[in-house]
């Protein structure tokens, strides 16, 4: 597996770092901000050897250009993508090796078009899934359907319990405050609450989630469950119709929460 360490940028934004044991090259996920990797490569003393893109927004993409400029390594992203910076597009079902460790690569279209998630399988797993699956959240609808990230949610929902989640936003208590609301009665919502409360309150990430933590605190990932159902029904009148259209109703109520 790799070593994974946060570099925060922006206001909420974490830029991953991944690392082998032992090992000064590493790689950056989603560098929004080149000044704060820079700043963190030449504190620990590392070699940037690669990077990853799950999808084009300018806070995921913008510190490509001046991180290159000097380095030629490749950029990974999104095929479909309209970013201009990357080197190495991917598709749906490929596979890489980065750092002597693979990863499949997954289309996770609804928050953008050209959004993928890179999944590392060995160990327990670690998903780097960018703004498509947050701890008791998913990301805003720009671009897609609420059908393609509902499909995003069941390609989540069937990895290992045991895998790592690594989205590169701390929205962790204000999604578990909406959460709460859809479900209030949920005892692990209340104690993810918590919990996470205690990390922000010591200036820690509430990152890593797992995919056993999502299956039971997230709306988005219980779209199919009867507290969630009634909850939709409650918002929007027919919305238990489906489970594509209860998850468009939460969705919906999120973006007005």
């Amino acid at each position: 597996m790799f070593q994974v360490t946060p570099i925060p940028a922006f206001n909420d934004n974490y830029i991953w770092l991944l690392q082998r044991e032992g090992e000064q090259r590493v790689v950056v996920v989603d560098p929004g901000d080149a000044a704060p990797v820079e700043r963190y490569l030449q504190h620990q003393q590392l070699q940037l050897a690669a990077i990853l893109i799950t999808h084009h927004h300018a806070d995921h993409t913008g510190g490509v250009s001046q991180l290159t400029a000097q380095r030629d390594i490749p950029v990974y992203g999104p095929a479909s993508s309209p970013f201009k910076g990357i080197s190495h597009p991917l598709r749906d079902g490929d596979r890489i090796e980065v750092l002597g460790l693979p990863l499949q690569i997954t289309e996770v279209p609804g928050h953008t078009l050209d959004h993928i998630s890179y999944l590392q399988a060995e160990g327990s797993g670690q998903l780097f899934c960018g703004d498509t699956l947050f701890l008791a959240g998913c990301g805003r609808l720009f671009e897609g359907s609420a059908a393609q990230m509902l499909a995003a949610m069941h390609y989540f929902k069937g990895l290992p319990d045991s895998c790592e989640v690594y989205c590169t936003h701390e929205y962790s208590l204000a999604n578990l405050a909406f959460a709460a609301a859809v479900e209030p009665d949920n005892r692990d919502i209340q104690q993810a609450i918590r919990h996470c409360q205690l990390l922000r309150n010591d200036n820690q990430p509430t990152l890593p989630s797992n995919i056993a933590t999502e299956k039971r605190v997230n709306p988005f990932m219980r779209s199919d469950q009867p507290a969630v159902v009634q909850a939709a029904e409650r918002f929007q009148a027919g919305a238990g119709a489906s489970e594509e259209a209860v998850f468009a109703a939460i969705r919906e109520w999120k973006n007005q929460f």
